[in-house]
């Protein structure tokens, strides 16, 4: 279940039909909310993490990523991605063709060129 923060993210990233959230770490209660709604979601971390639902996780790391994880993905996208890893994660999504999004935690700057989305409770940026 999502929280009602999360519910405007939720509701933005559910127009996708698939997706892969990079770095879901302890926090998969966005991932597991596209799940309800439908959407094939991929997760990712470079530590083995929970998944709830239909869920697919998979171990890899933005930074040297197994590209074949985000082929066919709609969009992937990051919640609280950190200033390092934005480019990887611009990358990436570049390199599968797919959208991307992110937050960042309330102090970090975006190094990319991604236009912010404001939604309720957080900013939400998109590349390009």
């Amino acid at each position: 279940m999502h929280t009602d923060s999360e519910g405007a993210l939720v509701d933005r990233l559910s127009s996708y039909d698939a997706l892969v959230e990079v770095g879901v770490g302890n926090r998969p209660t966005v991932a597991a909310a596209l799940d309800e709604r439908g959407c094939r979601v991929t997760a990712t971390d470079v530590d083995t993490c929970a998944v709830p639902g239909t869920v697919r996780f998979v171990r890899d790391d933005v930074t040297d990523p197994d590209v074949s994880v985000y082929s066919g993905a709609g969009a992937v996208y990051a919640l609280n991605c950190p200033p390092e890893l934005q480019r990887p994660l611009v990358s990436l999504a570049s390199r599968v063709d797919a959208d991307c999004l992110f937050t960042t935690l309330g102090g970090d700057p975006t190094l990319v060129d991604a236009t912010p989305e404001t939604l309720p409770t957080q900013t939400l940026y998109h590349y390009p």
